[in-house]
């Protein structure tokens, strides 16, 4: 069976590798800012070099050798140049209250004396725990917020066309959060955004590792008509599902003319910044009163990340079912980078958790979605890629698994 030519979805790589350092594998995409790798259900993936070691790994090595002194210099620099001294806001922070964008603003105000916006947009059903860490980050924080909550009948249309068409619960999530923070800036006259980590930590190419996001690729396309959104055509959704242009333009970023006329600078601050979310926590904790869900999230072991929507989970699912990676992979990962677990220790978790199906949260997503839950079971199964997945009996199996207990290892 392991010799038969199968099926590969999503431009995945045939061959399945795992990392030697971490527990990710090469089947994992690398997230773009560029708006069609957003859009599409074709991806960039993860590389694996021929050591065996993935960027991300490579990354966190790197990150060892940076003289984080000399780059906080940078970043004063870089402060000080768009420093205002009027009362005005003079950068724009963009974040839910997690633990990294309360970090983030919080660093920003309170060391670095700048005076920021920060600016939401918000998730599609709330935690409990979620909200309540957004209002702490803005209450007990102390900031200013701008929250834009999307059209509700359309944001429940386009998620569920993602779900349906991608499998993909968090890409209107994914968008809002993007693109809402330089139209924020355009319309407040601020010339500085911040976003958190470094995309680069979760396994984008080092070499798009960029301290600058203001790239033509970040913004919209100059012809709506190439864009789609949940896997369905801008003139579709218009001709075929009732849509008005204003209805899809708060998901499309900020046009790029406008952001080059205005000057305006997108950053990373983990650029600047050594960034270790385990660290991140410890200082959201005790500087915005950030609190971690009172269970560990279904499908991982932690309790502290990605807690905000109710409709996390089911997307880490997803990814589960598309590219064999599931929640624990990229948790245990990434601590294993930061030196909190050893590999042995990730290879145990990933072998507990991953793949737990989420239903703490499902029927209340489904239901609010409109999709029964039978039909996202089917549509689970029509994702599979038959290079990662074999049907034993009634059972789905990982055809190769990082512990090597997978139907062809």
């Amino acid at each position: 069976m392991a010799d038969e030519k199968l099926e590969v979805k999503y431009g995945l790589p045939e061959k399945v590798i795992f990392c030697k350092k971490c527990v990710i594998s090469n089947q994992r995409p690398a997230s773009s800012v560029e708006f069609k790798h957003i859009l599409n259900s074709t991806h960039k993936t993860m590389n694996i070099d021929q050591d065996g070691i993935c960027d991300a790994c490579r990354f966190a090595e790197k990150k060892e050798q940076i003289n984080w002194q000399e780059r906080e210099k940078e970043l004063i620099i870089l402060l000080d140049k768009y420093r205002k001294n009027d009362g005005s806001y003079d950068c724009v922070v963009a974040g839910s209250g997690g633990k990294d964008s309360a970090m983030s603003a919080h660093l920003l105000k309170y060391k670095y004396g700048m005076n920021p916006l920060t600016v939401t947009w918000p998730p599609i059903l709330y935690t409990d725990y979620g909200y309540e860490n957004f209002k702490n980050w803005i209450e007990v924080g102390g900031f200013d917020n701008v929250t834009f909550k999307p059209n509700g009948r359309v944001m429940k249309l386009l998620t569920r066309l993602s779900i349906e068409n991608l499998l993909h619960p968090f890409q209107t999530f994914i968008l809002g959060q993007k693109n809402l923070p330089p139209k924020v800036a355009l319309k407040y006259g601020i010339s500085l955004v911040f976003y958190g980590e470094n995309e680069a930590e979760y396994g984008n190419p080092i070499a798009d590792n960029k301290t600058s996001l203001r790239s033509k690729a970040f913004y919209t396309a100059e012809n709506l008509d190439e864009l789609s959104l949940g896997g369905v055509s801008v003139k579709d959704l218009i001709l075929k599902h009732g849509l008005k242009k204003a209805d899809i333009v708060p998901f499309l970023p900020a046009d790029y003319k406008e952001i080059e006329k205005s000057n305006i600078e997108v950053r990373y601050l983990g650029y600047y910044v050594k960034w270790t979310p385990q660290e991140s926590y410890y200082y959201a904790v005790e500087h915005t009163g950030f609190k971690a869900r009172p269970f560990r999230s279904q499908g991982t072991y932690s309790k502290y990340s990605s807690i905000d929507d109710k409709i996390d989970d089911l997307h880490y699912y997803t990814t589960f079912i598309k590219f064999g990676i599931g929640r624990a992979t990229y948790d245990a990962s990434q601590e294993i980078r930061n030196k909190h677990l050893t590999r042995e220790e990730g290879l145990a978790l990933v072998k507990k958790f991953d793949g737990e199906f989420p239903d703490r949260y499902f029927n209340e997503v489904m239901n609010y979605l409109g999709i029964k839950p039978e039909k996202f079971l089917e549509l689970c199964d029509q994702f599979r890629s038959p290079h990662l997945w074999e049907k034993v009996g009634s059972e789905w199996k990982l055809r190769y698994t990082v512990n090597k207990d997978g139907t062809d290892d």
